[in-house]
């Protein structure tokens, strides 16, 4: 259930980049792409801090969280980097 409620946070933050880059910049679609693009480190480091907080708080080895950390890296970043695709497409 965890992995499921950081997964939806990392959707829930993109959402919020993509929010930010569409009131801040000029060119609508550069706008949201560059959010998207600065989206994936921020969201990199955030599930890096949650597989140290399940290291170093839950008990768990890095070997078991490794797996973790990919399943909820990954899936909001691909979803983002989807988006961007198709936003320098059109």
């Amino acid at each position: 259930m965890h992995t499921l409620l950081v997964i939806v946070g990392g959707i829930v933050l993109m959402g919020l980049f993509l929010l930010f880059g569409n009131l801040w910049g000029g060119d609508a679609s550069a706008s949201l792409a560059t959010a998207l693009k600065a989206f994936i480190p921020v969201w990199l480091l955030v599930t890096i801090a949650n597989l140290w907080i399940g290291v170093a708080r839950a008990g768990y080895t890095v070997r078991e969280e490794l797996p973790v950390l990919l399943i909820v890296f990954l899936i909001p970043a691909v979803v983002a980097a989807i988006i961007t695709w198709r936003l320098s497409r059109g």
